[in-house]
């Protein structure tokens, strides 16, 4: 009886997701985002100062319902690339700073009275880079790899501002746990070169590597075009192997996307389901 059952469940699913896809449009939120604003970075792999500078970064982002339950869940894709120039305190130093970072979350989200939607679910996360100190004459490069799953969330809210809509949101994701790469204390990369590869890699949880990326933001709909208006912050502080390192920023977010649905040659859907809007 259950192997009739399952072949009458395959045999139909084809027609049952051709019947939803004709029916049931998922528009895909798309933006891409230009953010400038103020850096700290404190490695004491390269150097025990603090240095203070300016961030630039570009990002993108794509957020859409999911097919297996558009009405509850959504999924959310995140690219960036970030750059900071960093001063040390008598201003006579310069480091340079470049981090590439992707996260890749599934949602579980509620809707309230008045468009309110609150969403909650799951992340991963991959981010690294390196850090240049070219007055160090020992090592002059610190490099940071991480990888992790942690939680994420958004609040999302449409208002009117005279006749202009707009829709208010706020995110926030949190790794809690995964992987993490740390030479050790006082070791050169010549070293690992020629084969010390020990203890390079190590678990990272809030006890060691705290991260916390957050961005607030308004998003204007002008016509099919949204301008996004916000800022964000991103921090991150690990210690590990006695060796400290404190990432820190804060900007200025301007994006320009929209919602965007490809239809090609199929009928106009009954229903159209967005991410956010």
């Amino acid at each position: 009886m259950a192997a009739i059952v399952a072949a009458i469940v395959i045999c139909n699913a084809p027609a049952s997701l051709a019947q939803d896809s004709d029916e049931v449009a998922r528009p895909v939120a798309t933006m891409f985002t230009l953010d400038l604003g103020g850096a700290s970075v404190r490695d004491t792999y390269l150097t025990p100062l603090t240095y203070h500078g300016t961030h630039l970064g570009l990002g993108f982002s794509a957020m859409q319902a999911t097919g297996f339950n558009p009405e509850q869940w959504v999924r959310h894709l995140e690219l960036g690339v970030e750059y900071d120039n960093v001063h040390n305190p008598t201003g006579n130093h310069t480091m340079h700073g470049v981090m590439v970072d992707g996260r890749w979350s599934l949602m579980r989200r509620w809707r309230h009275n008045r468009g309110l939607q609150l969403m909650a679910g799951g992340m991963i996360g991959v981010r690294g880079g390196a850090i240049y100190n070219p007055s160090n004459s020992n090592n002059v490069v610190s490099v940071k790899a991480h990888m992790g799953v942690g939680l994420v969330g958004a609040i999302v809210y449409p208002i009117h501002i005279k006749r202009l809509p707009v829709t208010l949101n706020w995110t926030a994701s949190i790794p809690l746990i995964g992987v993490t790469y740390s030479p050790e204390y006082d070791e050169s990369y010549y070293e690992m070169y020629v084969g010390n590869h020990s203890n390079l890699v190590h678990p990272a949880w809030p006890g060691n590597r705290m991260e916390i990326n957050s961005q607030l933001a308004a998003d204007l709909h002008l016509g099919n075009t949204i301008l996004r208006v916000g800022v964000q912050g991103h921090s991150e502080a690990m210690h590990i192997n006695n060796l400290h390192t404190r990432l820190f920023n804060t900007s200025f977010v301007l994006g320009l996307g929209g919602d965007f649905l490809n239809l090609g040659r199929k009928p106009q859907p009954k229903r159209v389901i967005s991410s956010m809007y």
